[in-house]
């Protein structure tokens, strides 16, 4: 009986050793099935943390040029226009009267040509002195007072027909002269109203997309009320304030690292515009970074740029690939591997560095496994 008992508890060791075999152990640093990466420690030389807004490229306040009611808007915010097009209109019944007007003033005023151009001709080929309308009397008598009463009068001194005649030559060449400055003026007249006409429509400068609208349908506005803002944002920019020390720095061409307020992105910009005059009170230099095209975000968006401070001496600091990094939170972690199993740190992070690698302020100190692009669903302390 003894003997059996003791052949079955042997049977039971060695089916379970047999078991046992068959499972997986504890997962090594080797063994595991992780892409890791072990963290280094690295200098990186003093930066500062300057923050600012994201701004389009180019960016216009269209403003009424004419009072009237606006009759037309192209569309709402995010409406996206080709150049030229039309975004608002105002009415222009009253500048279209006014049209007419001007052109019934040109038409009056070529007649008035033509008319004076005739009795010059008239007054060039026949002259009037010698019509014997102009001369007192009737028929033979009237005829004989032209050929013997001015020929005298000419004798004596009293008159000259040569410089009457010259006279009223000139008088019709003024005529014609003031004709053509009227139809000149009526033609201005006609041409301002026409560019009246024109800022009666606001155009697009440039392609892009209406960022807001000031004014609807209906509203009534005046010379210089604002309409709304374009923008050609396919192109972004970084406008910031920079401390004057830091900006002594920097050199229009030059990369810098970027983090964007949307999901924390990492980027580089490149210095696209330094203001060649420091604001005298906060004592600032206005610069303009240029972002990569494709950046999430949109104008107005919060920006922090990394730039260099040499007052600043280089340090050591632990750094992670940006693949090992997770956001799920406020603040990013890591998985660390420790004896074989992922193991969740809280980590909070610098700016970039050589070899494409993140900072690392606080949470790891350099020499630790970092698992690379961990799983959706890996946990700490999970196998």
């Amino acid at each position: 009986m003894h003997s059996r008992l003791m052949h079955s508890l042997a049977f039971a060791l060695a089916l379970g050793g047999a078991i046992a075999s068959m499972l997986p152990g504890p997962l090594g640093a080797g063994e595991s099935n992780y892409r890791t990466a072990t963290v280094p420690v690295v200098r990186s030389g003093g930066s500062a943390t300057v923050g600012g807004s994201v701004i389009p490229y180019k960016e216009v306040t269209l403003s009424a040029q004419i009072p009237g009611e606006i009759t037309f808007l192209a569309g709402a915010e995010g409406y996206r226009a080709s150049e030229g097009e039309v975004l608002v209109s105002i009415d222009d019944a009253a500048l279209q009267a006014q049209k007419q007007a001007a052109l019934a003033a040109i038409y009056n005023a070529e007649a008035a040509l033509r008319n004076s151009q005739m009795q010059y001709s008239r007054e060039l080929i026949s002259p009037r002195m010698n019509s014997t309308s102009a001369l007192p009397g009737m028929g033979m008598p009237g005829l004989f007072d032209q050929f013997f009463t001015r020929g005298f009068s000419d004798m004596l001194g009293r008159s000259d027909s040569d410089l009457e005649r010259y006279a009223d030559l000139y008088a019709s060449g003024v005529g014609v002269s003031q004709a053509q400055g009227a139809i000149m003026q009526a033609r201005a007249n006609l041409r301002s109203i026409e560019a009246k006409l024109e800022d009666a429509r606001l155009r697009a400068p440039f392609e892009g997309v209406i960022l807001s609208r000031m004014v609807e349908v209906g509203d009534t506005v005046q010379p210089g009320t604002p309409l709304l803002k374009f923008a050609y944002v396919d192109y972004l920019r970084v406008l910031a304030d920079v401390p004057v020390r830091l900006a002594a720095g920097l050199e229009e061409g030059m990369l810098v690292p970027a983090r964007l307020d949307a999901g924390g992105a990492e980027v580089m910009v490149r210095v696209a515009q330094i203001y060649p005059v420091a604001d005298p009170l906060r004592h600032t230099v206005t610069v303009k970074f240029d972002l990569p095209r494709g950046t999430p975000g949109g104008p107005g968006m919060y920006v922090e740029v990394t730039i260099p401070d040499p007052s600043i001496p280089e340090r050591s600091q632990p750094a992670v690939p940006a693949e090992a990094l997770i956001w799920r939170g406020s603040l990013p972690s890591v998985f660390v591997l420790e004896d074989g199993r992922p193991s969740l740190r809280l980590v909070r992070v610098g700016y970039p560095v050589e070899g494409g690698l993140i900072s690392v302020i606080s949470g790891l100190r350099g020499g630790e496994e970092v698992i690379l692009n961990p799983p959706a669903d890996l946990v700490s302390g999970g196998e």
